[in-house]
C-alpha cells in the first residue's frame, strides 16, 4: 500500500461520516434517464446505488426509456412522434415500450445481483421489488392531436411502497401505468419520478440525466441568447453551473425559459423539480450521468457536482440545540487534538449548548461559537469559534462573529472578547484589539491558563 493513502483516506472518509449519519433513514427517489443505461453506465451506477442504500438510505429507482423505445421503433420501421414534449403512444410504440420497460427491468435486477468478490458489490444484498404502484390516466387529446397510449401519473400507491422500503428492498418504478379498467399508459419517467417523490414526501428526488445541471444562464452573453432559443446551455463543457437555486429564483428562471420540448431543454428536469419543491419535497438534485460517481458526489460532498434546488437556501445561522451535541463534537474535536482549541468534555458542552450558535448546511454543522457572557464587567467571551476546513474561506467565520456580536448586544454588553495563540491577526482584522490578561474579568481570569499564554483581544460593541 502506498504510505501516502492513509493521510488522503482517513481524512476524506472522516469528512464524509456527518452526511451519512444526516442521510440514514431518509427516502431518496433516484431516477435515472435512459441514456445512461445505452451509455453502458449501470454496472458502475448500481454499485453506487448499491452503496447508498447499505449506509440506511431507503432507495425509490425510476427508470427512464426513451433511447430503448426509439431503438424497438426502428427495429420494426416504425416512425417515432413526439408533440408539447411527450411522445404519442399509438398501439405500436406502446408494444415497443412494454418490451422495452421488460427489458430494462431485467437489466437492472441483474447489475444488483452482482456479487463478484473485489468489487464494491461483494456481500451485498439489495432486494429490488417491483410492481403495479402506479394509477395513470390518458393525455387525451391536445390541440386536436390523441395522444393515445400515453399517460399522466394520476395516482401513487405511498403506502405500498412504503411498505417494500421499510422491509429494507429497493423499489423499482418503470414508466408505466394502469387505469382502474385495466388499460396500460406509457408515462414519462420525469412524471413517475416527481409523483412519487411528492406522495412519499421524500427527503430528496434526484434526477441522473444527460444534462449537467442548471447553467448560470443570467447575465451571460451567450447563454441568453440560448435562453431565448431554450436550448440545452447545461451541456456545454464550459459553462458554469448553479450549485444551489433557491426555488424562488428556480421559479423565476423556469417563467423565462420556453416550453421545453427536449430533455437536453434547460425547462425540461428544471420544471420538475420546481414541481416537487412546491408540493414538500426538501431538495432536488439535476446531475450528469457522464461524471463516473456523480450520484456519491452529490449525496456526500458539500458542493456536489449538479444542481440542487430547495425551497429556502440550505445554509442556516441559528442557536444550537441539543441535537447538535454530536455535530459540534465532531467539528471542534481536530482543531482541539492539534491545540488550536482548548479541549472541552463532552459534558461541559452538553451543559452549556445554549451558549452555542452554529452554521449548518444540508443538515451538517459545518461551523460553531459559543458566547459566554460576564454581566459583571458589561463583557462576554466568545469561545470556539470553530470553522470546518471544508468551507475555509467562505466567510462562515465572519457571519458566526457577526451573530455573537449580535447575540452580545441583544443581552447589552458593551464588549466581546477571545483568547487565542494561533489566529489573533484575523480578529485584529476584525476590530479586535490585544489587551493585557490581567483585564479579564476575575471569574474568567481565575480559569486562565498561564501556561498557554493566548492572547487576549477585546472587540468594543458601543
Amino acid at each position: 500500500m502506498d504510505l501516502v493513502f492513509p493521510h488522503t483516506f482517513v481524512p476524506w472518509f472522516r469528512s464524509v461520516a456527518p452526511y451519512i449519519h444526516a442521510h440514514r433513514g431518509k427516502t431518496f427517489v433516484v431516477a435515472i434517464a435512459g441514456e445512461l443505461i445505452a451509455a453502458g453506465k449501470l454496472a458502475h451506477f448500481a454499485q453506487d446505488l448499491a452503496l447508498l442504500q447499505a449506509m440506511g438510505v431507503r432507495v425509490v429507482l425510476v427508470h427512464g426509456f426513451r433511447p430503448q423505445v426509439e431503438e424497438q421503433l426502428r427495429a420494426k420501421g416504425h416512425p417515432s412522434r413526439f408533440s408539447h414534449g411527450m411522445r404519442v403512444t399509438d398501439a405500436v410504440a406502446l408494444d415497443c415500450a412494454q418490451e422495452a420497460a421488460g427489458q430494462l427491468r431485467y437489466e437492472i435486477e441483474a447489475a444488483f445481483s452482482q456479487g463478484l468478490p473485489n468489487t464494491p458489490m461483494a456481500g451485498s444484498s439489495v432486494r429490488v421489488v417491483s410492481g403495479n404502484f402506479i394509477t395513470a390516466r390518458p393525455v387525451g387529446i391536445v390541440d386536436g392531436l390523441d395522444f393515445m397510449h400515453t399517460g399522466f401519473v394520476r395516482k401513487i400507491d405511498a403506502a405500498g411502497i412504503r411498505r417494500v422500503i421499510d422491509f429494507g428492498a429497493m423499489v423499482l418504478l418503470s414508466p408505466f401505468g394502469f387505469s382502474p379498467t385495466g388499460e396500460a399508459f406509457n408515462l414519462s419517467m420525469e412524471d413517475v419520478a416527481t409523483s412519487a417523490a411528492i406522495a412519499l414526501q421524500a427527503d430528496k428526488l434526484l434526477f441522473v440525466t444527460e444534462v449537467r445541471g442548471i447553467p448560470q444562464l443570467i447575465g451571460r452573453g451567450p447563454a441568453a441568447v440560448a435562453i431565448q432559443a431554450g436550448h440545452a446551455v447545461a451541456a456545454a463543457d464550459d459553462t458554469e453551473i448553479d450549485q444551489e437555486l433557491a426555488l424562488a429564483d428556480a421559479e423565476k428562471l423556469l417563467a423565462a425559459l420556453p416550453n421545453p420540448v427536449q430533455p437536453t431543454d434547460t425547462a425540461f428536469y428544471l420544471q420538475h423539480a420546481v414541481k416537487a419543491c412546491r408540493h414538500g419535497v426538501e431538495r432536488v438534485h439535476i446531475l450528469p450521468f457522464a461524471v463516473d460517481g456523480a450520484l456519491l458526489m452529490e449525496v456526500f460532498t458539500h458542493d456536489g457536482v449538479g444542481t440542487m434546488i430547495v425551497d429556502e437556501k440550505l445554509e442556516s445561522l441559528r442557536e444550537a440545540s441539543a441535537d447538535d451535541l454530536g455535530g459540534i463534537l465532531q467539528l471542534i474535536e481536530p482543531y482541539e487534538r492539534e491545540g488550536t482549541l482548548v479541549k472541552r468534555d463532552r459534558t461541559e458542552i452538553e451543559r452549556d449548548i445554549g451558549h452555542y450558535t452554529v452554521i449548518e448546511h444540508d443538515g451538517v454543522i459545518f461551523g460553531c461559537a459559543a458566547l459566554y457572557p460576564y454581566p459583571e464587567r458589561n463583557t462576554g467571551e466568545m469561545a470556539a469559534l470553530t470553522v470546518s476546513d471544508h468551507v475555509q474561506g467562505q466567510g462562515d467565520g465572519e457571519r458566526i462573529l457577526k451573530r455573537i456580536e449580535q447575540r452580545a448586544r441583544a443581552m447589552d454588553l458593551a464588549s466581546i472578547f477571545v483568547l487565542t495563540t494561533r489566529t489573533m491577526h484575523w480578529f485584529i482584522k476584525r476590530g479586535f484589539v490585544p489587551v493585557d490578561p490581567d483585564w479579564l474579568p476575575e471569574a474568567r481570569k481565575r480559569k486562565y491558563n498561564w501556561d498557554r499564554r493566548s492572547q487576549v483581544l477585546v472587540k468594543p460593541l458601543k
